[in-house]
């Protein structure tokens, strides 16, 4: 469900305070080119926003500035592994509802996860890992739901298997 557009309010709070705020959208997520919402590897991922964000960070108008990290749901557990890759690259995070790990209500059983990782390189890509839906799950307010499920960019299909096997072992 990962899409930049969709915090952008947080970022303009943030702009509008003085800071000066970069987001992205990850490979296949919101606006960003390749197969939606696939994940081929979760550490690549890191890695894109680390190449990102230290790139900026290059530029002479920000060198010697704070930098600091802001994540929410899967973006919480990027950052906190963007910060475990390089701890004194960062100054600190602001971490909102972290996927720190899935929840035993929304996990396959066991068993299901065996059989889906047997079969994860002959089809990464199908949409058939069985899960609740996680727009009820996570936001109670009505209306939050709603402009979500309204946002074309949200991701709201099953998730790939690869995808959902990566986010398991992250």
């Amino acid at each position: 469900m990962e899409c930049s557009g969709f915090m952008s309010e947080c970022g303009i709070r943030l702009a509008s305070a003085g800071y000066a705020v970069f987001g992205m959208d990850y490979e296949g997520h919101g606006r960003s080119k390749g197969a939606r919402c696939y994940i081929k590897k979760f550490g690549d991922i890191v890695n894109d926003c680390y190449d990102y964000y230290t790139s900026i960070s290059a530029q002479e108008k920000y060198r010697g500035k704070g930098r600091f990290l802001y994540g929410e749901s899967m973006g919480g557990a990027v950052a906190l592994l963007l910060h475990k890759k390089d701890p004194s690259f960062w100054n600190g995070a602001l971490l909102v509802a972290p996927m720190c790990k899935i929840s035993e209500k929304v996990k396959p059983h066991p068993v299901v996860i065996n059989l889906l990782t047997r079969v994860e390189e002959i089809i990464p890509k199908w949409k058939i890992v069985p899960t609740k839906d996680v727009i009820d799950a996570a936001f109670k307010d009505p209306v939050k739901r709603e402009e979500i499920r309204n946002n074309k960019l949200i991701y709201q299909d099953k998730p790939r298997l690869k995808t959902a096997l990566e986010m398991l072992r992250s």
